[in-house]
């Protein structure tokens, strides 16, 4: 007696085949968020003090590295730099270190909608891109003039004419056109960033929330 051949279930096949669409369409929708949340954006150009690649804007030429990341909404950052900013600055100039200032956005969600922590970054990213020289004066004006967190920041153009006051003047169109808006987001993300100011020595990170890491960057440069 031949034995009775089994149908397809069709039903079960289709309801299979809308399973494996929609997995590869959340598979594509993941990839590409993901590639948006690192996409760097345009390229700034790359200086004797700044390289493009790390995001960091150099000063002195001491063996000892330190590299310090920084959000201008961050008001531990700005507490952070009045309080070891020239002792970091002297540090660099006497030869004793190299100072490596990353500037990157974190806090884009404590800025009502305005990312200001991205346009901020990117403001200080034309600077260093085009007038590296005047970094360290304009970074102080962006911590004097610190908008408090969930409000809306200052505005691009504000970002702009505080350039021109540190003496950056030829930086104005890449501020305002927010050249580098994504590099921020981008560069926090490369380097793991996970809270504002982070510090490296010598590429081993720090917590400066613990006394004894606090040390290693006092001796370092007191």
């Amino acid at each position: 007696m031949a034995q009775a051949q089994s149908k397809p279930n069709w039903f079960v096949i289709g309801i299979s085949a809308a399973v494996v669409v929609v997995l590869i369409a959340l598979g594509a929708v993941v990839v590409w968020m993901n590639n948006r949340a690192t996409d760097a954006g345009p390229a700034p150009s790359s200086s004797k003090s700044f390289n493009a690649d790390t995001g960091a804007i150099s000063f002195g030429d001491g063996k000892d590295t330190v590299d310090i990341f920084v959000d201008f909404q961050c008001p531990v950052c700005s507490s952070f730099e009045q309080q070891f900013g020239p002792q970091l600055e002297k540090a660099a100039e006497s030869g004793k270190i190299t100072l490596n200032y990353h500037p990157i956005a974190i806090l884009d969600r404590f800025s009502q909608g305005t990312e200001y922590s991205s346009r901020s970054a990117a403001a200080a990213v034309c600077v260093a891109s085009e007038q590296p020289d005047k970094y360290l004066a304009y970074a102080k004006l962006l911590f004097a003039n610190q908008p408090k967190e969930n409000t809306p920041g200052l505005e691009t153009s504000k970002l702009a004419d505080l350039a021109k006051e540190a003496g950056a003047d030829k930086v104005a169109s890449c501020i305002t056109k927010e050249t580098y808006k994504k590099f921020g987001v981008a560069q926090a993300s490369k380097h793991d960033i996970q809270g504002t100011p982070t510090v490296d020595i010598n590429g081993k990170r720090l917590d400066i929330t613990q006394q004894a890491d606090l040390q290693k960057l006092i001796a370092l440069i007191s």
